[in-house]
């Protein structure tokens, strides 16, 4: 499930300092993103795009989805709350088993890392512990186990999932600044350097890796280890603290 870019995008919030998104070429980046879904045997629902909140691109906030039920998050961000509303009937016709984030908690979905049947949650600016509380109980009841991962004295990541990724076989994909965090311990490590830590926030899609154009050292690991990857231009996303994961819902 995927949400096309609004013309305002360029209002929504962001931390990066790396000028002002092309809206043309935001537009031809997410196309290409939604054709690398397909071309990876998904089968993509466009939802229309939405001027009421220009964040609402980054569907990933708005749901925790999987494979025993929907989590509908309660976005940290007060003027995003509003696009959990606009992806609910999308998502819970899939679902028997519903759930939702209640105030006073909150939770982004892009805190939130499923590595097999353990989820990692980020406690972060937009994601507190009450939210974490609740999410995992959410979980819990379903047969998942979780823990928490705290980043609030991170500078360099937004979110938990803009430095971590799950690949196959428990291989973690992490930047380097968390390569060290005892959180992970278990789990195979493939660390990112600092210059291309933006390339963490990759995606494992059937047997395809959709990762960020432009970062040769991290695209050259994933290959070395018999990942098929699919670089993706993301120039235009980044500018909104937005990374790939971010773009879409994967049921």
């Amino acid at each position: 499930m995927v949400r096309s870019p609004a013309e305002n995008f360029a209002d929504g919030l962001t931390t990066a300092d790396l000028g002002k998104p092309d809206f043309g070429l935001a537009l031809a980046q997410h196309e290409a993103y939604c054709r690398a879904l397909e071309a990876c045997g998904l089968e993509v629902l466009r939802l229309p795009p939405d001027k009421e909140y220009p964040d609402s691109t980054f569907v990933e906030d708005t749901a925790v989805l999987t494979g025993r039920s929907a989590i509908f998050c309660r976005p940290g961000a007060a003027s995003r709350i509003g696009e959990v509303e606009g992806v609910r009937d999308s998502i819970q016709c899939f679902y028997s088993v519903v759930h939702e984030i209640a105030a006073p908690g909150t939770l982004d979905g892009g805190d939130v890392c499923e590595a097999d049947s353990h989820f990692f949650i980020g406690l972060s600016h937009r994601t507190d512990e009450e939210g974490a509380r609740q999410l995992g109980r959410f979980l819990a009841a379903s047969g998942y186990t979780s823990s928490t991962v705290d980043i609030r004295s991170m500078q360099s990541i937004l979110h938990l999932k803009s430095g971590i990724a799950c690949l196959d076989n428990k291989v973690l994909v992490v930047m380097e600044e968390l390569a060290g965090r005892e959180e992970f311990s278990g789990f195979s490590l493939l660390p990112v350097s600092p210059k291309e830590s933006y390339a963490s926030n990759c995606i494992l899609v059937n047997d395809r890796v959709l990762v960020p154009a432009g970062f040769p050292c991290i695209n050259g690991e994933l290959a070395r280890r018999g990942y098929k990857t699919i670089p993706l231009e993301m120039s235009e996303f980044r500018k909104m603290d937005g990374g790939l994961s971010c773009l879409s819902l994967r049921l």
